[in-house]
């Protein structure tokens, strides 16, 4: 069990993360802790060299209380936002800041050991110019995750990643923790780090390629019992009808409003998508802004089917925020008029009456590789990690079987 000390460190250290510049005396009021356990709880993280001021607030009749910052120089963080067919890698410091990314195309399908042995290729270039430690590694991947060990399980499109230990593999070649995710989650955690309202209960949903959303929770994500929560493509809706989805399924949402189903229907109905060579979902949403009529229909039938899960979803959640992310959200004037009707035809009007239905900040390419640093983040100042590693001052000078 954690003590209280390591929990006080902790929520501190969330404080300073959340909070540009935040002073002692509003620490006090967000932590919930006295001003002595307080000063105390910052000396010795100003002590570890993990905090640090950062000039002065403004004075409220006494002594200007000073301004505290992460130290952000001391360590980075790699993330790994692997995709369907392109894969991301970034190196970002201890507060989240993005430094340098690379990006390449890839196949999934290709496997693990393929695609892992690119991703440690391109995050060494990113490393050796820095030589400064790595704290943690964070991994998002396109399938279902256990998110206690990190393993893949059963991944529609990811033939031979099944089990795969990519914890193991990239703990023992960075030698930090290593933390895996669904790539939608972590869209989720770029966008709640992406500044602007903070997210109380929201959902997050990626439409593109595949359809899936996370689901946040009074600011944090949840995942469920074992990683699954959100995977909404493949429940089944009426309109599914006999179409075989990629998970083996039929009727299945992804099978009919994801972007295998936008290309195979844009092939059949616009001749201007048919004669495009490697049709994918982003060419329709470019032949719709373009005057496609057949391309603008497609695009909403598909929001409408998504609308009317959503809407589902919305009364048994009911979240004050729904954004939509993924390569449909560039098209927001042509889909998002069609999920809102969908929603606020079939919802109920309690769950819908503050709900606010927008697209994402951030762009599919930013958002996941975003995610995926916080995630690193999140869990290696999390309570019972902290607690592992600060008496030795850093997670790299853990041993690797710690973790």
């Amino acid at each position: 069990m954690v003590s209280d000390r390591i929990n006080g460190l902790a929520a501190i250290l969330a404080a300073v993360r959340a909070g540009a510049g935040i002073t002692q005396p509003l620490l006090v009021e967000r932590v919930g802790l006295g001003r002595s356990v307080v000063a105390q709880r910052v000396a010795e993280l100003e002590a570890a060299g993990l905090v640090e001021g950062a000039g002065f607030g403004p004075s409220s009749g006494g002594r200007a209380p000073r301004r505290l910052r992460l130290c952000a120089g001391r360590g980075v963080v790699l993330g790994i936002d692997v995709g369907a067919t392109g894969l991301i890698v970034g190196v970002a410091d201890l507060t989240g800041r993005m430094l340098a990314s690379r990006q390449r195309a890839i196949d999934v399908a290709a496997g693990p050991k393929a695609v892992l042995s690119l991703a440690e290729s391109l995050a060494a270039e990113l490393l050796e110019p820095r030589r400064i430690p790595v704290w943690a590694v964070g991994v998002g991947v396109p399938g279902p995750v256990e998110f206690r060990t990190g393993l893949p399980i059963v991944p529609p499109i990811m033939p031979g990643w099944d089990r795969y230990p990519i914890r193991r593999r990239l703990r023992a070649r960075f030698g930090a923790p290593v933390w895996v995710d669904n790539d939608v989650n972590l869209m989720a955690l770029g966008e709640l780090h992406a500044g602007g309202e903070p997210a109380g209960h929201m959902l997050y949903v990626r439409a593109g390629l595949g359809i899936g959303a996370a689901i946040v929770m009074d600011g944090r994500l949840y995942r469920g019992a074992n990683g699954s929560a959100g995977d909404i493509g493949h429940v089944a809706i009426p309109e599914g009808g006999a179409i075989i989805c990629r998970c083996g399924n039929i009727g299945c949402l992804e099978a009919v409003a994801g972007g295998a189903a936008l290309v195979r229907e844009g092939r059949l109905r616009s001749p201007r998508l048919a004669a495009i060579p490697g049709l994918r979902p982003h060419h329709v949403v470019e032949a719709a802004e373009n005057g496609d009529t057949a391309a603008r229909d497609l695009l909403h039938r598909t929001s409408a089917l998504l609308g009317g899960t959503l809407a589902t979803l919305v009364s048994f959640y009911n979240p004050n925020r729904l954004i939509l992310g993924g390569s449909l959200a560039p098209a927001r004037d042509h889909v998002l008029g069609a999920i809102r009707e969908a929603i606020h035809k079939r919802a109920l009007p309690l769950a819908t009456r503050d709900l606010r239905i927008e697209v994402a900040t951030l762009p599919e390419e930013v958002s996941g590789v975003t995610g995926t640093a916080h995630l690193a983040l999140d869990e290696v100042f999390s309570p019972a990690n902290l607690e592992i590693w600060l008496p030795a001052g850093s997670p790299d000078q853990v041993p690797q079987n710690v973790w």
